[in-house]
């Protein structure tokens, strides 16, 4: 229903829209409009669909290829249909493709994601530091989903020693009150060569209060003195803004979030991300 009142708001607009310029007022009585976008498709658009957040576009198209652009025209992707695929819709941000079959009145859904490139400078790093799989986790101490994952990371890191290391990269997230303070307390052990051991620790703490942080800091027998020095040093601070920044960049907007090898991770369970871990581990054996 969204679609269509699009496009019939869509024909309200004068025939030489294309030709208009972009960013330029125009008015018509009451009506007033901007073009802010303009660009050739590489085919006859049969059908399309954008994101909510407005940063991906699916346009279906005639050679039987749905394309996702960027919504300055920038192609993104392509991937095959049938061509007897009339009609597509979208989830939300995009990250489903929902297909209708004309000729068989089939509906069909498609998962999609882009590998994303994400830099593990400075991140804490368990496993072999040359291993051929890289998984980057986005986490929240306070999160309770990110400590239950955990003993599955460690399951999967016994099953893959040789194969695989785990990056670990902070998002507090602002529902939790304490995410951030504990995301820096970890930073500052790290710089004590104790990251792993105040993650570990972190993670065990089952109520939060406004002295869980420095309390899980003593307990783990971090120097104090440097520890308080180490939390307020604009490094510390800088180290969690990257994360932050990286993961805005790969369109991380919740915990626990995963990639193996680039690639986006949907299911959390251990045996798919064994999958995932086997296939990256075929697919860099077969470059």
């Amino acid at each position: 229903m969204l679609k269509k009142t699009l496009l019939c708001a869509a024909l309200l607009l004068p025939l030489n829209l294309h030709a208009q310029e972009l960013k330029k007022n125009n008015t018509a009585g009451d009506l007033n409009w901007m073009v802010v976008a303009s660009w050739t498709m590489p085919t006859k658009p049969l059908d399309f669909a954008q994101s909510l957040d407005n940063k991906k576009v699916f346009i279906l198209g005639a050679d039987a290829k749905v394309y996702i652009f960027s919504p300055d025209g920038r192609q993104l992707g392509a991937l095959p249909v049938d061509p007897n695929v009339t009609a597509i819709d979208i989830a939300a941000r995009g990250e489903m493709l929902f297909l209708i079959h004309n000729k068989t009145n089939t509906y069909t859904a498609i998962d999609v994601s882009f590998n994303q490139k994400i830099d593990i400078t400075g991140a804490p790093v368990r496993g072999r530091a040359d291993a051929p799989i890289t998984l980057v986790l986005f986490s929240d101490f306070e999160c309770p989903w990110c400590g239950k994952l955990e003993p599955v990371l460690a399951e999967l890191l016994a099953q893959n020693q040789d194969k695989l290391r785990i990056a670990f990269k902070h998002l507090p997230l602002p529902m939790h009150p304490q995410a951030e303070t504990a995301a820096l307390a970890a930073i500052a052990a790290q710089r004590q060569g104790k990251f792993w051991e105040m993650h570990d620790a972190l993670f065990q703490n089952t109520t939060w209060t406004a002295t869980t942080v420095e309390e899980t800091a003593q307990r783990v027998g971090l120097n104090m003195e440097q520890f308080r020095i180490d939390l307020n040093n604009p490094q510390t601070q800088a180290q969690l803004a990257k994360d932050k920044g990286d993961a805005q960049a790969a369109e991380v907007n919740s915990t626990p979030t995963m990639f193996i090898n680039g690639r986006p991770v949907r299911d959390r369970s251990l045996p798919n991300l064994q999958k995932m871990v086997a296939e990256a581990l075929a697919a860099a054996g077969a470059k």
